[in-house]
């Protein structure tokens, strides 16, 4: 099942029927440290992963979002897209992440970060790409219903208080000859500025790979394998407003 949600422009969602939908689909994971992504982010990511009820801020680059979350929805965790309708299934899909735990918010209109929040209550990484400038006080609110929850923020474009900010540089792209030619991979480099460190860790990556994966440059190259999951019963989606 592809979970996929969809607001009207101009509807406002129904954040209570929202909740009650997705504590049907998803059991909750608590008590992890952090939770494991790519290896190619290891090195990069204060304590090796991404800290359970914590906000990142990243680069507007779908591949690095995706890339970041491949891991943990192979593992089996749920994830949640807001306020990117650019960003398809297809793309996901071809980084590695698991469609059937992934649910899509392409338009949540004006109340996005309420539809936010309240993904975050059930849902343990969500990503999303703010269209406002956001208060410290809703900042503050939803930061401490992350670390309720024990849920992770991944947030494209800049956000305050953030665990940790992750920039994309100097990208270089291969396949191309003379003129011609189809690309093939894109080489960049790939830095980490945390509060808990006192400098940027960088890394030069191929993000992605000629073969879609992910790969550190001179490093052996590491392809994530989904984890055999037990079957579960399993429920349509609805729209929701």
């Amino acid at each position: 099942m592809r979970a996929i949600m969809r607001d009207q422009a101009h509807a406002v969602p129904d954040i209570h029927a929202l909740r009650a939908q997705l504590e049907r689909m998803q059991g909750r994971r608590l008590g992890a440290p952090v939770l494991p992504t790519h290896p190619a982010f290891a090195g990069l990511l204060p304590g090796g992963g991404l800290k359970p009820g914590a906000a990142y801020s990243l680069a507007p680059s779908a591949s690095l979002l995706l890339a970041l979350m491949a891991r943990p929805s192979q593992d089996g965790t749920w994830c949640g897209v807001v306020g990117m309708p650019d960003l398809g299934a297809e793309a996901a899909e071809r980084y590695g992440l698991d469609l059937d735990r992934l649910v899509f918010v392409p338009d949540p209109g004006s109340r996005w970060l309420a539809v936010t929040a309240t993904i975050a209550e059930v849902l343990p990484v969500v990503a999303v790409r703010p269209p406002t400038r956001v208060s410290d006080g809703e900042v503050a609110r939803l930061a401490s219903r992350l670390r309720d929850r024990g849920a992770v923020l991944l947030v494209q474009g800049a956000w305050p208080q953030a665990e940790a900010v992750i920039e994309v540089a100097d990208p270089r792209w291969s396949g191309l000859g003379a003129g011609h030619g189809y690309l093939a991979g894109r080489e960049l480099t790939v830095s980490v500025t945390s509060k808990r460190s006192p400098g940027a860790r960088r890394v030069r990556m191929l993000l992605p790979a000629a073969d879609g994966g992910v790969t550190v440059v001179g490093a052996p190259a590491e392809r994530l394998q989904p984890r055999e999951r037990p079957a579960f019963a399993r429920e349509p989606v609805r729209a929701v407003g």
